[in-house]
């Protein structure tokens, strides 16, 4: 991280290596400065030049991530303070057309996600429609080679703003501005990128579906799971041009190379944008305040001993991988001797335990597709009882 250079806001015109960054506690406000001093505007007036329209016509669409139904605060969805300065900001330049739009999870309902996080009341105010992606048409798309259904109503855009959350993944270890894309997919899609798995598929998608700008949501994301619950403040956004780039800095802030996280360099390899962090221009917006030190252990890679996964999905791993958090706290994770088997790759096969309905030929199985993580908490340590039963009358 040495060869990173911070930067003072200068003028002029945001270019592919900047990343602007601001902190603070008041989103939205924060949002509208960060969005003024890296000159959103001219990156909308530069793309409607390119398609001779005016820039108030551009239809401008805004994807947050509302991954489930948990509120900001808990590290896992886009904070609506973020969404709703950019709205304000780009209403304050008579921008007619705005558009939310995202899909959750598979095993959420994008609706539910939508009030959970407050986004209701963000088309209320505003009266900007959410478009929800779950329920879109889909078509294939030719991404550098690999096809793919991407949602009908993405090509209809002019402009995308994508506003990630930075957290962690129980997959991916990271995830942020690449695949924060996956949410315009339809859920059949979704579920054919674990079968291929999910790097490969996030990168070719990127080709497919353009990022415009990104504001990168880094206020309290959790750092080991995708769905939240263990929220690590930061209080930051950073907005930049290219999501490669974005995403090897995050790498380096949770501690992993660009190369852990094969999505990244793929997509690099595909011309989606730049990994090379020495080109990395960041530019201070205000004063820096107090950062808290990126913890290098991770939770994640503690619990991933305890499974065998194939081909899962992230809503039915994101719940099996809290869940032994709580296992593991209660000191009963260590009397857990076999693996617990997960994914799609186990559909018509037969074994000891597994949960999600893909292992339902196992002799210890928990239905669900999936089922949720106290459903898994409560099923494991039941399963865990009856074993440690068992053993004491033997």
């Amino acid at each position: 991280m040495s060869a990173l250079r911070i930067l003072k806001k200068e003028d002029g015109n945001l270019k592919k290596n900047d990343l602007y960054m601001i902190s603070g506690t008041e989103y939205k406000e924060m949002t509208k400065e960060i969005l003024a001093q890296s000159d959103l505007w001219a990156e909308i007036k530069k793309k409607a030049d390119q398609k001779q329209k005016d820039a108030d016509q551009m239809l401008i669409g805004i994807k947050p991530n509302l991954v489930s139904p948990t509120e900001a605060s808990y590290g896992a969805t886009t904070h609506p303070e973020i969404v709703a300065g950019i709205i304000e900001y780009l209403q304050e330049r008579s921008c007619q057309h705005i558009v939310m739009l995202e899909s959750s999870w598979v095993g959420d309902k994008t609706s539910e996600s939508m009030e959970v996080c407050g986004y209701d009341r963000l088309v209320e105010k505003y009266n900007v429609p959410f478009w929800d992606m779950q329920l879109d048409e889909s078509s294939e798309v030719d991404c550098a080679g690999m096809r793919l259904q991407i949602c009908s109503s993405v090509r209809k855009l002019d402009f995308l703003i994508n506003v990630p959350v930075l957290k962690g993944h129980c997959q991916t270890k990271i995830t942020c501005a690449l695949k924060n894309m996956k949410g315009l997919i339809p859920n059949k899609e979704k579920r054919h990128f674990h079968k291929l798995g999910l790097h490969k598929p996030i990168a070719h998608l990127n080709v497919g579906i353009h990022q415009d700008f990104i504001l990168v949501d880094n206020i309290c994301g959790d750092l080991d799971f995708e769905d939240g619950g263990n929220p690590f403040i930061m209080n930051r956004l950073f907005a930049g041009l290219d999501p490669v780039l974005i995403d090897a800095y995050v790498c380096a802030e949770l501690h992993y190379k660009p190369e852990d996280v094969p999505y990244v360099k793929m997509a690099e390899e595909l011309g989606v944008g730049s990994a090379d962090l020495t080109r990395l221009s960041i530019r201070q917006i205000g004063e820096i305040g107090e950062k808290r030190v990126i913890p290098e252990k991770r939770k994640i890679v503690e619990l991933q001993d305890a499974v065998e996964e194939v081909e899962s999905c992230s809503a039915c791993y994101g719940y099996l991988i809290p869940a032994l958090d709580r296992l593991k706290e209660e000191g009963l994770l260590q009397e857990l001797h076999e693996k617990i088997c997960i994914g799609q790759g186990y559909r018509g096969k037969s074994g000891a335990l597994g949960v999600g309905s893909c292992t339902s030929g196992f002799a210890c199985n928990l239905k669900g597709c999936p089922p949720t993580d106290e459903q898994m908490y409560e099923f494991l340590k039941q399963y865990i009882a009856t074993r440690r039963k068992t053993e004491a009358e033997k």
